[in-house]
């Protein structure tokens, strides 16, 4: 355990977020999607929820404002709106401006998670509550 770091961030996790750059993306998983067979490196993360993951992550990446949408989920069906209206509150807490997320085609999200530094396997349970954060810089 460290001081100020959220006990979900373990060690491959926390690597993986500092490796990453500027413009890298990082997507975080339900259990229902498929992980292994589309993450160039993948971190298992079970019993874990997407929500939770997000709060999480947000405490130590810095969303891109060079590109206008940093985040990304797939298009689901109404009922997932109170999901995704949590990803957009904790996006807009943790960046303290508003973060836009686009809704992609789920053909779309699947092609743009075999390209993303890294895929985060979490262990939520609801359907569709998978997102794509995309890095940006720390100003000196």
């Amino acid at each position: 355990m460290l001081k100020t770091i959220d006990p979900l961030l373990n060690g491959q996790l926390l690597a993986i977020l500092d490796d990453m750059g500027h413009g890298d993306e990082i997507v975080v998983a339900d259990a229902n999607f498929p992980s292994a067979s589309n993450a160039r490196r993948l971190v298992d993360m079970p019993g874990t929820e997407a929500p939770a993951l997000l709060d999480a992550i947000l405490s130590l990446l810095p969303l891109d404002d060079f590109v206008a949408s940093p985040m990304a989920v797939m298009q689901a069906p109404p009922e997932t709106r109170p999901l995704y209206d949590g990803y957009q509150a904790s996006a807009d807490r943790a960046e303290g401006r508003p973060i836009t997320i686009t809704e992609m085609p789920i053909p779309d999200f699947y092609a743009r998670t075999r390209t993303a530094y890294a895929v985060i396997r979490s262990g939520e349970r609801r359907l569709y509550a998978n997102f794509l954060l995309r890095k940006g810089v720390i100003y000196p």
